[in-house]
């Protein structure tokens, strides 16, 4: 039989052991709320730069939206992380960030640009990578978005002439839906291009501008970005509303 001391002993220890792991339940709350708080922050000042290059080029603020949630699409099919493509999906539209720093009488020239003018406008990526760099992740896929998504699968892109998979999947992934998404959008310069004639330039493009594997997986899945495109336009969706909506969901919702 045990002592009463020896009761009030465990007694005082099974106090103590509540109390700490009411204390280790309390901090774990906190520190979640702080986490969510930061996370929350990185993506308003994403939302601001994405504003900033939106009242720069009229053209791209649905773009931009469509681009974010066909990059999540694209990377999920190619068996990335669920995590990843969230990440995607806010980095992705940063890839043209970079453009706030190019005069108006070349970002906005309606006829062909010169020679200087695109040496001049190819700076964006490496502007828009600069602005980008962070020690946080989701800045960090931003800034290597912004940097790479200009570059070609031969060698032939800017602004470092990487080539294959020495360009990061994310460049690779955002140059092949930026492309598809922008040809078939008007332009102050040009007519929308229908998506039969499109998806036929892509296919030329395989193995030349665009990853072979990534232009076979959009192709076997186009309808899906073909939704995404449709559905999003539809629903009106802003920059901000890419942290509630995934791509799945658009998909299935008209």
């Amino acid at each position: 039989m045990k002592s009463s001391s020896g009761m009030d002993s465990n007694a005082s220890t099974l106090v103590q052991m509540l109390k700490i792991a009411e204390d280790l339940r309390r901090l774990y709350e906190e520190k979640k709320q702080a986490l969510q708080a930061l996370n929350h922050a990185h993506h308003e000042v994403l939302m601001k730069l994405a504003a900033a290059a939106e009242f720069r080029d009229g053209d791209t603020g649905v773009h931009i939206v469509r681009l974010g949630l066909m990059s999540e699409k694209l990377s999920l099919l190619r068996g990335e992380s669920v995590e990843y493509g969230f990440m995607m999906r806010l980095a992705a539209p940063m890839h043209d960030v970079g453009k706030i720093g190019i005069p108006d009488h070349i970002l906005k020239k309606p006829g062909q640009l010169t020679p200087e003018e695109r040496e001049q406008m190819n700076r964006h990526a490496e502007i828009g990578h600069e602005m980008l760099l962070s020690s946080v992740p989701l800045f960090q896929l931003a800034a290597s978005i912004a940097l790479t998504h200009h570059e070609r699968f031969d060698g032939g892109g800017y602004p470092r002439g990487l080539r294959g998979h020495e360009i990061p999947l994310e460049g690779r992934v955002v140059a092949l839906v930026d492309y598809f998404d922008a040809l078939a959008m008007d332009r102050c310069y040009r007519k929308a291009l229908d998506d039969e004639e499109v998806i036929g330039m892509i296919a030329e493009q395989k193995q030349r501008h665009f990853d072979p594997e990534l232009v076979e997986l959009f192709i076997s899945n186009v309808e899906c970005f073909i939704a995404l495109r449709e559905n999003t336009n539809a629903r009106s969706l802003l920059f901000k509303d890419l942290i509630h909506y995934a791509a799945d969901d658009l998909i299935q919702q008209p």
